[in-house]
């Protein structure tokens, strides 16, 4: 749309003269443009040609101001069109516009990447000896869930290390500590005495982290593991990964989970300097994290400890399986929905379905609207015994 403004040689503004010089048209009714008259300033006596002619548009006779509003031509969707004094418009296609394309292998949103190829599945599954293991990726982009299993510890046939290491901040913890923390575990272990088991797990744990964070790699990991040694269950956690044990049909809790929301955890943190508080529904430390014990998370190193508290269990009878499991079932399942799912499927029967068992348990889990990674382990106890 175009305008045009005509001024006077010398215009006074003049308070006292009406705002319209033509008040009964103020808008001309050409068909080819729409003209609007201002008459707030006073034009001086007409001394030239051209303002003796700005005076005399039959819009307004007296303005010193005359705005002209070109008639917009009628939409036709041709690609030229024609002006009101004949000159042919030529309306231009414009420049193309080239947009690079990136593979997706190259964006980058800020999480860590994970050298795993596991990070890139939806599903994991593995079975072994005694043991079988199933992972399903939750909302997050790649899943950050971990698992080790060892059989056949120093060729002894009784003797197995088990875990499952839930992630946070990325999957770069869980992963580190899947591939070290049995290591360090045991070789604390045949360093001691028998009676001083607790305390090789331990160090197992602490020495772990402390290699961890010398990786100088954000995150942290939740950790629940179960070391099998002459007879014996050695059962500990770091958060709230747990170990839930079959006693002939009923479940028992072998872990209890580290959250800011159970008063020993909470008053460990406060009195260190932390503090506890509730955001959303969820009891988080310092306002970030739900969990208050685990590897890693160097900058809440301070409250988020990697001890862990370990249980040692012989193994009997009527202990018939053992369940490790990430928080993402225990969120929807209880305890002794895990073990009745479970155990008809893995006991009893003449070929074990352990395997299933996982699957069933992550599914009901999902059905119940878990958005997180979910990873589930079934050890059968009857050949340590």
């Amino acid at each position: 749309m175009s305008c045009s403004v005509a001024l006077s040689n010398s215009p006074v503004f003049s308070p006292s003269s009406s705002l319209f010089c033509n008040k009964p048209s103020i808008i001309s009714s050409s068909p080819e443009s729409l003209s609007l008259t201002l008459s707030h300033l006073k034009p001086p006596p007409p001394s030239s040609a051209a303002a003796a002619s700005a005076c005399s548009s039959p819009s307004s006779p007296s303005s010193p101001f005359r705005l002209r509003f070109a008639k917009p031509p009628p939409p036709t969707g041709l690609s030229a069109s024609t002006s009101p004094n004949g000159t042919v418009l030529k309306r231009k296609r414009p420049a193309r516009l080239d947009i690079p394309v990136v593979s997706s292998s190259s964006l980058s949103f800020g999480v860590p990447a994970t050298p795993s190829a596991a990070a890139a599945r939806d599903v994991v599954e593995a079975e072994g000896c005694g043991f079988s293991v199933y992972c399903k990726r939750g909302r997050r982009e790649y899943m950050e869930d971990r698992y080790s299993a060892s059989v056949n510890l120093q060729g002894d046939p009784k003797q197995a290390f088990f875990g499952i290491f839930d992630g946070h901040g990325g999957a770069k913890a869980a992963e580190f500590a899947a591939q070290n923390l049995e290591k360090n575990v045991v070789d604390e272990v045949m360093r001691r005495e028998e009676d001083d088991i607790e305390e090789a797990v331990k160090n197992g744990y602490l020495n772990t982290d402390s290699e961890f964070l010398k990786e100088d790699v954000h995150g942290g990991s939740c950790c629940v593991t179960a070391l099998i040694k002459n007879g014996n269950l050695v059962v500990s956690n770091a958060g709230d990964c747990r170990a839930v044990i079959s006693h002939g049909g009923l479940a028992q809790p072998l872990t209890f989970d580290h959250r800011p929301s159970r008063e020993d955890e909470k008053a460990r943190i406060e009195t260190s300097g932390g503090y506890v508080d509730l955001c959303h529904g969820v009891w988080r430390i310092q306002g970030s994290l739900a969990v208050s014990r685990g590897i890693g998370d160097s900058h809440l190193k301070q409250w988020v400890i990697a001890e862990p508290e370990t249980r040692l269990v012989r193994i009997e009878p009527h202990h018939d399986l053992l369940i490790l499991a990430s928080d993402g079932l225990w969120d929807k399942v209880s305890n002794q929905e895990a073990v009745d799912i479970a155990r008809p499927l893995c006991i009893g029967g003449e070929r074990s379905e352990a395997l299933m068992a996982c699957k069933k348990l992550v599914n009901l889990s999902v059905s119940r609207g878990s958005l997180d990674d979910i990873s589930v382990m079934v050890v059968r106890l009857e050949q340590y015994i």
